[in-house]
């Protein structure tokens, strides 16, 4: 495509979907290896959040695809449905069970748990959206977290979430589901520096050299600190500013470009002070 040949690129670097071959290593390279760790010593519950667009979907998949190399038997709850029932359907449902009622599901959860485990194989449940699951949803995955032998527990979970995950289970009616989560991450916003190397990164992926100068230190520092250091705006907005760029037919992205960008991503207010915008810092 004319425009991908305009930057020599040989893909699209920002993208907006999760892609795995995209990772920056700086983004929560720490979150996927604790919980990893956390997985392997046995832990019943672990719990990550964070806000919308840092980086929760792509660390389940990557998480998912390890273990899964491993031999791990993983199942996976994309979009949770709220309530006991619909929850026990969707768990039976990814380890490949078909109840013949409501009322049989959870024996015969336990009873495949305990085939797996007897077969030396480690059941893991990885739920994104956790949230979604509300109080029911959540007090189910405790019960299923309650499987266990006198060595082990049965079946292993991992909740990725929003923050709203975490308001959840403070409540104090879920004090129970609290107990269990042993390990608890979170995926921050980056800040001004690291969100500049993630843009050179991602460019530089998808660059035909190795060159990764196309973006201005300026127009990198405006999209970054727009974006409020989080990867999913800042993807929105250093594409917007290629856009912006190649229409202007630059082969660089100035900070003219990037202004227009983060104001046409609607990252910052007709009218904001952009001194202000250049004394941000993340939270």
């Amino acid at each position: 495509m004319p425009y991908l040949e305009h930057f020599g690129f040989v893909d699209w670097p920002f993208t907006l979907t999760a892609n795995r071959g995209l990772f920056f290593p700086e983004q929560h390279q720490h979150v996927l290896e604790s919980t990893r760790f956390a997985v392997q010593r046995g832990e019943p519950i672990v719990k990550v959040s964070g806000e919308v667009g840092t980086g929760k979907t792509l660390l389940c998949r990557l998480l998912m695809t390890t273990f899964a190399d491993e031999g791990e038997h993983v199942a996976f709850l994309a979009l949770p449905q709220a309530g006991y029932h619909a929850t026990m359907r969707g768990v039976a449902r990814e380890f490949g069970l078909q109840a013949r009622s409501d009322d049989d599901i959870f024996p015969l959860l336990s009873q495949h748990l305990r085939r797996e485990h007897a077969a030396g194989r480690r059941p893991i449940l990885v739920v994104d959206e956790a949230q979604a699951l509300g109080r029911k949803g959540l007090e189910t995955i405790r019960l299923l977290s309650n499987l266990e032998t006198d060595e082990a527990k049965l079946l292993q979970v991992v909740l990725f979430g929003q923050p709203e995950l975490d308001r959840l289970v403070s409540e104090y009616g879920m004090r129970q589901i609290r107990q269990r989560i042993t390990f608890g991450f979170s995926t921050e916003p980056f800040d001004l520096r690291a969100g500049m190397r993630y843009i050179r990164y991602r460019v530089q992926r998808r660059s035909r050299t190795a060159s990764n100068d196309i973006f201005t230190p300026g127009a990198m520092k405006i999209i970054v600190r727009a974006a409020g250091g989080i990867p999913r705006a800042i993807n929105l907005a250093a594409d917007r500013a290629l856009l912006a760029a190649y229409a202007a037919d630059s082969k660089r992205v100035t900070r003219r470009h990037a202004r227009r960008a983060v104001r046409d991503a609607g990252l910052v207010e007709a009218g904001r002070s952009w001194r202000r915008l250049w004394l941000w810092r993340p939270a």
